[in-house]
């Protein structure tokens, strides 16, 4: 699969949000087994800011780096080659049952949380250096209460 790279440093903020809602928040996205992913608006700044202070995780640095693979949320979840995984809870210390993380790329990954049968959010999308702990979890399994019939 070809993922494609923008050159952000081209574009304004204001442009580079249009993307975001035209892209993501007005069509219909679906992922590779048939899960529908809904996007928001107000994720624009989650996904493509970085904290300047990461004790603070203020979000206060906009992205250029996250910004150039704006497609690549889409072409993640499209992907049927990416490595899917279990979502971490930190607060729990256990794996969430209903987020799924997937991997391409090596190490750039995008997270989903179920909220009903063949139905997702977005919940993160980011490049990680050190992406063993990641790989080292369980594999994502298909779920009756996930999947329906389609498990």
């Amino acid at each position: 699969m070809a993922y494609k790279k923008i050159k952000p440093y081209d574009l304004s903020e204001d442009e580079m949000r249009q993307i975001w809602l035209d892209e993501y928040c007005k069509k219909d996205i679906q992922t590779f087994d048939g899960v529908m992913v809904k996007f928001y608006e107000d994720m624009f700044d989650h996904i493509f800011f970085e904290s300047a202070d990461r004790k603070a995780k203020d979000k206060s640095l906009l992205s250029y780096n996250r910004l150039e693979k704006i497609y690549w949320i889409k072409e993640t979840l499209q992907d049927s080659t990416a490595i899917l995984k279990k979502g971490w809870n930190n607060d729990a210390k256990e794996y969430y049952k209903n987020r799924r993380v997937a991997i391409v790329k090596g190490n750039y990954v995008v997270v989903i949380r179920f909220t009903g049968v063949l139905r997702a959010k977005l919940i993160t999308a980011f490049e990680k250096q050190d992406i063993n702990n990641i790989l080292d979890s369980p594999d994502f399994e298909k779920t009756v209460e996930f999947f329906g019939d389609r498990a």
